[in-house]
């Protein structure tokens, strides 16, 4: 059986962190699905869910699914959603192996870039791939 990341918490399950990915990008999906192992080993505290299977949570927060292709969201503290870096830095405190990760990325001096080239290089870049996919594959049923 096929391991997926949005079946590690229940749906009412009382979670610590709720990750909003998108479950259709190559590099996405395998990255949360490596976290949400790792979690799971841990006790499993998280919740991982693919954006297209939960229109209902995307509504909750305000959030449409392109705003979440364009960049990770979490879930977070308080019940307020974080994106980008930020999501990714709650995401590695909240993983024991990679909370060194989350140090140095959230330092002072480090954090303005990690943002700069996440939002200005990464994200768009995976946001580009993805919509040509999409391109294709919608290309491809109408063919």
């Amino acid at each position: 059986m096929k391991w997926r990341a949005s079946e590690m918490a229940d749906q009412g399950e009382v979670c610590d962190l709720t990750t909003i990915y998108n479950g259709r990008c190559g590099v996405c999906r395998p990255e949360i699905e490596h976290y949400a192992r790792l979690d799971a080993k841990e006790g499993g505290r998280h919740r991982w869910v693919n954006l297209y299977e939960a229109p209902e949570l995307l509504a909750r927060y305000g959030l449409d699914a392109e705003t979440v292709k364009r960049r990770l969201h979490v879930i977070g503290p308080g019940d307020r959603p974080y994106a980008g870096v930020d999501a990714f830095l709650l995401i590695w405190r909240a993983i024991p192996r990679y909370r060194w990760l989350a140090a140095l990325v959230g330092s002072r001096p480090v954090k303005p870039l990690a943002d700069a080239v996440y939002d200005r290089v990464l994200a768009p870049a995976l946001y580009a791939m993805n919509r040509r996919r999409e391109r294709r594959e919608a290309a491809g049923r109408t063919a």
